[in-house]
């Protein structure tokens, strides 16, 4: 026997077959869902934007009765997927849901058709960015792709050498003669790019003031924050988000 929910669910499916019927409406091609997620497992952005391009090309489905709440939806089931995909591209789970529950949680606070559609591609930009960022170590030595790692699932807590070479189970000398050696970078530079990198999501789509993001990241206060923000991108923290913010 079907229960209440089984038999609601099955009348809006139906209903949903004959609305959409009657509007000559398909869902995009199962193709492109695949093509769009691999590109994004694989971190190649413009791939997947040509793709997400095409797909929103077609008409989108009415996953609710307002246009709002049904977009809200779509990028929320989006998201999902996203995540699935770097997932499958090499990125610690617990990071790739964090991303998630993020960007989930921005979905929900916007109110118009135009942000919505401008967070779709950025979510693409950083799930791809993401997978990018795992796949720059993988030429690397073991001891330095396990500090790269400990740094990108920590990004949010204090870090160290010492507990970085821990986790790699080699000696913080040697750790940081490798690290410069094979990237170029000592391993303080190499947290501090990371983290105005990752600081750029929290300018853009939050309200947080630059002081709070400064120390949300362990900066010791804004004015180093701003400074490293401007050595690495040319821009201070405010001119940034002034810039990009929509």
């Amino acid at each position: 026997m079907q229960s209440s929910i089984q038999q609601s669910v099955i009348k809006q499916y139906l209903r949903s077959r004959e609305q959409h019927q009657q509007e000559n409406y398909l869902h995009p091609p199962f193709e492109y869902e695949r093509q769009l997620l691999e590109a994004i497992r694989l971190g190649k952005e413009a791939h997947a934007k040509e793709v997400l391009e095409r797909i929103n090309a077609l008409k989108g489905a009415r996953l609710a009765q307002d246009p709002v709440r049904s977009r809200k939806n779509s990028l929320i089931a989006a998201c999902t997927l996203f995540t699935r995909a770097v997932i499958e591209g090499g990125v610690h789970p617990e990071t790739a849901f964090q991303l998630s529950d993020a960007y989930i949680l921005e979905i929900e606070k916007l109110s118009s058709l135009p942000a919505l559609q401008q967070m779709e591609y950025d979510m693409l930009h950083h799930f791809t960015e993401t997978v990018r960022g795992k796949q720059e170590v993988h030429g690397y030595s073991l001891p330095v792709r396990s500090a790269a790692a400990y740094v990108h699932e920590n990004i949010l807590q204090r870090l160290s050498l010492d507990e970085a070479a821990q986790q790699a189970h080699v000696h913080p000398g040697y750790l940081s003669s490798r690290f410069k050696q094979e990237t170029g970078l000592s391993f303080t530079d190499f947290v501090n790019q990371k983290r105005i990198e990752e600081s750029k999501y929290f300018l853009l789509h939050t309200s947080y003031s630059i002081s709070d993001i400064a120390l949300l990241f362990q900066f010791c206060n804004q004015s180093y924050f701003t400074a490293l923000f401007k050595k690495y991108t040319g821009l201070t923290p405010r001119e940034f988000r002034q810039r990009e913010q929509p």
